[in-house]
């Protein structure tokens, strides 16, 4: 600070300086001034404006202190107190700002809100006619044309999933209702959606469910379980099969989903939770959104839910979701 405000007076101590040697070389030019009176005038005048620099530098940075030292916030009132005209217009410029951010971001805010209503009002109106497509598809005889538009309308379908979901994300805190989930009856209601794809490719499921239950939000875990059963089913090989386990360990409730599909591949593994991020080997792939992992990882972090994967390029893929014991649940839900 010392070091900033001398350079910020820079030219006001250079021209008192100037005028002191100014008028020793007067006193040195002119018999009629004394010399020594005149060093002594210089001595004194250094002595006061070296008092006057200390005391302007306490009453002048002050402000500028406790303006430096404020942590970055809109809230006005901790701006500092302003004892000089610069300091309040200073003041005033960023309490003008604040104010205008402010109003702008509040704007925003209702302008993000009204968007989210209308896109959510959009996604279950869209629900209607997708409802009644499947209807039509069911009835349809033929069984190829049917797995194929089954096939189609699955895409459909998990694409206003995943909006849907991603709006609701930021403030699903307030739509939570911890119980205790049966596992077997949520998968098998997941898998049942997923059936006409899995008849496509001949993908089957091998579930074993040694423990049977969890403790968390039925809605979201299934909305985790879609992201992963879906990524599952689309990059496993045809006429594989899919493994679900879930067992105790540690206290712990660990369930596990694993495919026999291409792997991802090593420099992939610690970005495919990324928002956006679909991969670097299959870069081309117009189909992959890059949402779906991104989604499952950002809601199961208010559920206490750790989500993590292993896998090895060509030998397929185990996601593993590990739920927290029971008084730690409690102690989210009570944060």
């Amino acid at each position: 600070m010392i070091r900033l405000f001398l350079m910020e007076r820079i030219s006001w101590i250079l021209m008192v300086v100037f005028l002191l040697i100014l008028a020793l070389i007067m006193a040195y030019l002119d018999s009629s001034l004394s010399v020594d009176s005149m060093f002594y005038y210089v001595f004194l005048s250094l002595v006061i404006f070296f008092l006057f620099v200390v005391i302007r530098y306490f009453k002048e940075t002050s402000f500028f202190k406790e303006l430096g030292e404020r942590e970055s916030t809109t809230d006005i009132t901790s701006l500092p107190e302003k004892n000089s005209p610069f300091e309040s217009f200073i003041y005033h410029q960023i309490s003008s700002s604040i104010e205008q951010l402010e109003k702008e971001a509040s704007t925003n805010q209702f302008l993000l809100e009204q968007e989210k209503d209308e896109l959510l009002s959009w996604i279950h109106e869209v629900k209607t006619p997708l409802t009644a497509l499947k209807l039509i598809i069911d009835r349809t005889e033929n069984q190829q044309l049917r797995s194929e538009l089954m096939y189609e309308w699955l895409r459909i379908h998990y694409l206003l999933d995943q909006q849907l979901h991603q709006k609701r994300i930021p403030f699903m805190e307030n739509d939570l209702f911890i119980e205790t989930v049966e596992l077997e009856s949520l998968l098998n209601s997941e898998i049942r959606t997923l059936r006409s794809w899995c008849l496509k490719k001949g993908i089957g499921f091998d579930v074993e469910l040694s423990s049977p239950y969890v403790l968390t939000d039925a809605k979201w875990l299934s909305f985790i379980l879609r992201q992963l059963l879906t990524n599952a089913v689309k990059y496993s090989e045809e006429g594989s099969e899919i493994t679900i386990q879930s067992f105790d360990e540690m206290n712990h409730t660990i369930l596990t989903v694993a495919d026999n599909g291409r792997g991802i591949d090593p420099r992939d593994v610690d970005r495919i939770f990324d928002k956006g991020f679909t991969s670097t080997s299959k870069h081309q792939d117009q189909h992959a959104t890059g949402m779906g992992l991104y989604l499952a990882k950002k809601a199961a972090l208010p559920l206490g839910i750790q989500l993590s994967v292993l896998s090895t390029i060509g030998r397929g893929t185990t996601f593993t979701l590990t739920f927290s014991k029971e008084n730690s649940f409690l102690q989210i839900q009570s944060v």
